[in-house]
């Protein structure tokens, strides 16, 4: 009889790599093995997971942060590991886990405790931070190399691992993330006559470009074009100032009537069904799920080129790429996408069969299924 896979993830929200990870459950829970999930808090990713039948527990796992990179915030980390371990080393103890699953490197915690209990360990690694200090770099990976096997989610991901830890050469493998489509199929986008609806999907925090694409529509109104963003995601946590910011930056440019936030909405699909072209101004994106979305969802997308960014629509060819940080960029790309609208929609509509393709869930799941039952049955 097989034993039960531990599967651990740092938050209980659904946002993009919440998403992924519940794809991962629900490719081992298929294959009839019984799966054990670790989240550190209660939140709509539960319910999810206890759907594809997961049994969640509640287990206090410290979340690397970046504040945890200041002096204060380190010590707080290892505050909060010391609390954690008892609970952990519990649980290890427990259940003899044929393998645990470690999702993302911000619990980092796991890996070494799993692999001195002797158990097979699976990283997936949906964070990319090259441009913090190569040291900080170096440490947030070391800790993969108690795994057996390191999965990145997207070719810069595992550069960016690899640059930092060469050793892991020999234990990573990329697995592009399985992102759903919607539940019914999209119409094209309207015609771009009269009002423009733009899109942003996301956290509301610095890395997501949240800012670059309010100056963008600020540039468009001021050259007469009708343009609206409809902002859809809550802010992260400790970012507050940073909303603070974007709503200054609203008055600032009198966009109060069209600068829209909605906060966080389950129902992503609704607003990108309502929406004309949909914008991925990352400063930062090891891989960028809205961006696959937008072409499932047939809508034109405008993504930067940072890390996996570019990989999601093929280096332009099923979207567009722009620099980061760069508002005039953008709202120049804008022009042009709704200047040769036809082509535009026409790109949009051949984009999507190929990213139901390239980033299907079963295919997903299929991969990450083969991969666990490996490990595990070694």
């Amino acid at each position: 009889m097989t034993r039960p896979v531990l599967f651990v993830h740092p938050s209980a929200e659904l946002y993009g790599s919440d998403r992924v990870f519940a794809e991962s459950v629900r490719a081992l829970v298929d294959s009839g093995r019984e799966v054990l999930v670790a989240l550190p808090a209660d939140g709509p990713l539960v319910p999810l997971l206890r759907s594809c039948g997961a049994r969640v527990l509640r287990c206090p796992t410290p979340v690397l942060r970046k504040s945890a990179l200041r002096p204060l915030g380190l010590l707080g980390l290892l505050r909060d590991c010391i609390r954690a371990l008892p609970a952990t080393l519990r649980l290890l103890v427990r259940h003899r886990f044929e393998a645990v699953y470690v999702s993302t490197v911000t619990v980092p915690l796991w890996p070494p405790l799993a692999r001195l209990f002797g158990r097979r360990v699976i990283a997936h690694v949906h964070e990319a931070e090259d441009t913090v200090p190569r040291p900080i770099r170096v440490g947030l990976a070391l800790p993969l190399l108690c795994c057996h096997v390191v999965v990145a989610n997207s070719t810069a991901t595992r550069d960016t691992l690899l640059g930092a830890v060469p050793r892991l050469r020999e234990r990573i493998l990329v697995i592009r993330n399985g992102v759903r489509g919607p539940d019914t199929p999209p119409e094209e986008a309207l015609t771009a006559s009269g009002n423009t609806r733009l899109v942003l999907v996301g956290r509301i925090s610095p890395r997501k470009g949240t800012d670059t694409a309010i100056r963008a529509v600020a540039l468009l109104r001021e050259r007469g074009r009708p343009v609206t963003l409809d902002l859809v995601g809550s802010v992260f946590e400790r970012y507050e100032w940073f909303e603070r910011e974007l709503d200054e930056l609203v008055r600032e440019h009198r966009l109060g009537e069209v600068v829209r936030s909605h906060g966080f909405d389950d129902d992503a699909w609704s607003h990108y069904a309502a929406a004309d072209m949909v914008l991925v101004p990352s400063r930062m994106e090891p891989f960028g799920n809205t961006a696959v979305e937008a072409q499932l969802a047939m809508r034109p997308v405008v993504v930067t080129d940072v890390q996996g960014l570019p990989e999601t629509v093929d280096g332009g060819r099923r979207g567009s790429v722009v620099p980061p940080d760069d508002p005039h960029a953008l709202a120049e790309r804008i022009e042009a996408l709704l200047d040769d609208w036809e082509t535009t929609r026409r790109r949009a509509r051949h984009a999507r069969p190929e990213a139901e393709r390239l980033f299907a869930p079963e295919r997903y799941r299929r991969s990450i299924r083969e991969l666990i039952g490996k490990i595990a049955d070694r």
